[in-house]
């Protein structure tokens, strides 16, 4: 009985907020930079947006931390396909370069390995061939075929498919032809291994899906995409940190008089005849909206938003039974003396490299090697930390929750097993110059980030878990529901998250205003 009266009420709301003249509004949840994409996109497009974030900052994964004259990036810095972003300003009529200032990192990343052999990974190709030359020469002409067939994909898989909404199974048909001239059913370490023989080698050329949550051994060879998106776009980082891009998002969204709710927790998103019409926050304030855009992890969303009547394609079985990505183990922390041997981008590849990926990816065992993503922002912008000192996170694959992993206990072993590591490799007498120091562990991507399983990156990009079957930009169950993000399609990283707030154009007609009722 309770339940009648309260979709009654629900009713009633409904038909008070029809009969408002008004733009028509559009509710985001989450802040991360697919929300902010989307909030922009819509707003220019007439609608009266309010943004809706449970933290007390703008960012999501992006979110920045400030101590004691430390800024730390929460999460992505790795900045590529910029003009993705520039084109969020240009929408405002403005110019990017008055907000954010973007370096381009020169190398692109430095890579090392645990023999202490160092490849330099460049956008430039001369300067490639000479590094490739250091490890195996006669794989200088393997390594050019490569760039060919990654060149491919990049005109296919990117520049024709990047920001198609595959909302419907007739775009997947009509790209099957694209999917079938760059074999997509093969893996990409499969593609590398064809053209690159030498061991190490191939481990450059195939660890880009680490950083969108893939395993390269199983990931489609699309993801070779990577290698030309960087050659041709280059890779970026902002002065200021991550955090000054999601500053100048901000503004413009302030410029275009969208409001960002901070501290707002949405409890539920409200459906009536399979329409939505808003959500309701865990205060219990109800907020009216004919479009409602969630940038939080879509498995959450569906899982804890929306009422398991309402998705008759995103059951709670279908969300249960997917495979998910990694997660992390980040630790932040600040140091007295600067390490200027350390570039912007260091990765510290381990002995073992398909193992310790079966380990995370297939086996969900902690393992007790790894391999390492170093970042030090400071050897860019050295504002970043006090005078004279340099600010760090260093950045562990490791399984998701289905680990069973008990984090509590681990979490400050498993942090100082990497001091250690990092103490004798790359930065001697590391730990008696440690300042500041933090965690974020998969806990805390399922409590903090709302990441179900604690998955960094939503579900594993497979390919049949992409496009057409990654959880869809416009619901499929629910009429007015659309979803943004690293796990939604196309996927993770900037310009995925980013392209997943492209395709609503596609999806979301601008605003028209709505007649009065009175």
């Amino acid at each position: 009985m309770d339940q009648k009266v309260d979709q009654f009420k629900l009713l009633e709301d409904v038909v008070a907020y029809s009969n408002v003249k008004n733009s028509e509004r559009a509710l985001v949840i989450g802040s991360g930079f697919g929300g902010l994409a989307a909030a922009i996109r819509l707003a220019v497009k007439g609608y009266d947006v309010q943004v809706l974030e449970r933290l007390d900052s703008a960012g999501g994964r992006a979110y920045v931390h400030r101590k004691n004259g430390y800024t730390f990036d929460a999460g992505p810095t790795i900045i590529t396909a910029p003009f993705l972003i520039e084109e969020l300003w240009e929408l405002c009529g403005k110019k990017m370069s008055d907000d954010v200032d973007l370096r381009l990192m020169d190398p692109f990343y430095q890579i090392r390995f645990a023999d202490g052999r160092i490849f330099n990974y460049t956008g430039d190709l001369e300067r490639m061939k000479l590094e490739i030359a250091k490890f195996s020469p006669q794989d200088v002409p393997g390594y050019l075929r490569f760039l060919e067939e990654a060149e491919y994909c990049y005109k296919l898989g990117f520049e024709e498919l990047g920001d198609v909404a595959f909302d419907s199974l007739k775009d997947l048909v009509t790209a099957m032809p694209s999917l079938i001239k760059m074999r997509a059913w093969n893996n990409l370490y499969g593609l590398v291994a064809k053209h690159i023989k030498d061991p190490q080698l191939r481990e450059v050329m195939s660890f880009h899906p680490l950083l969108i949550g893939g395993n390269p051994f199983s990931v489609t060879s699309v993801y070779a995409l990577i290698n030309s998106l960087e050659r041709k776009w280059g890779v970026h980082s902002a002065m200021g940190g991550t955090g000054a891009i999601i500053q100048g998002l901000v503004g413009l969204l302030q410029g275009l008089g969208v409001t960002i709710r901070y501290n707002s927790t949405v409890k539920k998103i409200n459906i009536v005849e399979n329409k939505v019409t808003g959500v309701t926050l865990e205060s219990g304030e109800v907020l009216f909206a004919n479009k409602v855009v969630s940038n939080a992890d879509t498995a959450w969303t569906y899982k804890n938003l929306i009422d398991p009547k309402h998705r008759k394609v995103w059951t709670d079985k279908k969300i249960e039974n997917g495979n998910y990505s990694m997660s992390l183990f980040v630790w932040y922390f600040g140091t007295k003396k600067q390490y200027p041997n350390i570039p912007h981008h260091m990765m510290l590849l381990g002995a073992r490299y398909k193992e310790l990926l079966e380990d995370i990816f297939k086996r969900h065992h902690l393992a007790k090697d790894f391999s390492l993503y170093l970042h030090r922002p400071t050897a860019t912008d050295p504002s970043l930390a006090p005078e004279n000192c340099d600010t760090f996170y260093v950045l562990s694959p490791v399984p998701h929750l289905d680990s069973g992993t008990d984090w509590k206990t681990v979490a400050e072993p498993y942090r100082k097993a990497i001091a250690e590591m990092l103490e004798s490799t790359v930065m001697p007498g590391l730990q008696e110059n440690i300042t500041e120091s933090f965690l974020m562990t998969p806990d805390d991507f399922q409590d903090r980030l709302l990441s179900y399983k604690g998955a960094a990156f939503g579900l594993e990009p497979l390919l049949t878990q992409s496009a057409w079957f990654r959880p869809h930009n416009r619901s499929e169950d629910i009429e007015g529901l659309y979803m943004v993000g690293a796990s939604t399609h196309p996927g993770a990283g900037i310009p995925g998250v980013l392209s997943s707030a492209k395709a609503l154009d596609s999806l979301i007609q601008p605003a028209k205003l709505v007649s009065s009722h009175a």
